[in-house]
């Protein structure tokens, strides 16, 4: 983990700075996270934090990030009342802020925004919130309507949001499900849970990832089925089978998120009418933020050709 150079940025309100995370401060950042923390996410543990202060276990097509940092901004008495995490990588122009909490206090976020801004500098693009499924430590994007004071102050320093998805939760068990098994399952080590496949003539035609986490919380990774099966009832058979075998391994809750489609694709609300059929209940909108500056190099080589005679 990155000290943030263990410099100390400009008080934003009298008494408090944002200086870099220390060990003392677990308690009271795991506190700001489950302030945050929707239906079906686990609270935070000591060993989840832990992980997370290391970078994200998964972010499609990124490598391994480099330069993990994590940062505080600490009250008169230095106990953080804001916690920010953002990533950086040697060779890559790009920064990623993975997640806020300051139990949506205005001033704080922007404190906290603007700090990770700074260190940031020299990317010409930083992203928020970059859509993933749920894990322990949120649900992929910005709950908007739950955190509606981090949206503002994520608009207020720079970033444009749009919307990704919707975050969808249920109990377990689910009464009433058919007994009869369809699909196969298979272990998977990561992301770890379960696979589930229906096959015809050996040829798999629907599957479904699953997994319970901790806290007694499971996950729908994805489900899909192929495009000339559709229609023909497997989704549903597929999930039937899933949420029992979540319930079986010891969940008591599931969480799900359901990507935003145009119109203008085919059977774009398949996936919303299957959730909705098993209960499913609609909990936010999750958004995902980016920040687009010009590059410190391509000005630099502006300012010196606008000097030319």
């Amino acid at each position: 983990m990155r000290k943030d150079k263990g410099t100390f940025s400009p008080r934003p309100a009298s008494g408090s700075a944002v200086r870099p995370y220390h060990p003392k401060d677990e308690p009271v950042v795991r506190e700001l996270i489950n302030a945050d923390r929707l239906p079906g996410q686990p609270c935070c543990t000591r060993d989840m934090l832990a992980d997370a202060t290391r970078g994200p276990s998964r972010l499609a097509g990124w490598v391994a990030p480099a330069q993990p940092c994590i940062s505080v901004l600490a009250d008169a008495q230095d106990r953080p009342h804001g916690v920010i995490v953002f990533l950086a990588w040697p060779d890559v122009p790009v920064g990623l802020i993975c997640w806020l909490h300051a139990r949506e206090d205005p001033a704080a976020l922007r404190a906290l925004l603007r700090h990770a801004l700074a260190v940031l500098a020299g990317c010409p693009l930083v992203e928020a919130f970059v859509g993933a499924p749920p894990d322990p430590l949120g649900p992929g994007g910005l709950s908007r309507t739950c955190r509606a004071a981090t949206h503002d102050a994520l608009l207020e320093t720079g970033f444009t949001g749009r919307r990704q998805g919707c975050y969808l939760h249920r109990p377990l068990p689910v009464e009433g499900l058919p007994a009869k098994l369809v699909a196969d399952v298979f272990p998977c080590e990561f992301p770890p849970g379960y696979r589930l496949i229906i096959r015809e003539a050996d040829e798999p035609v629907a599957e479904t990832l699953v997994g319970v986490g901790p806290g007694h919380t499971a996950t729908v990774w994805w489900i899909e089925t192929l495009t000339a099966r559709r229609r023909r009832g497997l989704a549903q058979q597929l999930l039937s089978q899933a949420l029992a075998l979540l319930a079986e391994q010891g969940a008591t809750e599931v969480a799900l998120v359901v990507n935003d489609l145009p119109e203008t694709v085919p059977d774009s609300q398949a996936a919303p009418q299957l959730f909705n059929s098993f209960g499913f209940a609609f909990i936010d909108q999750l958004w995902t933020y980016e920040q687009r500056r010009p590059s410190p190099a391509r000005t630099a080589g502006s300012a010196r050709t606008s000097r030319r005679p």
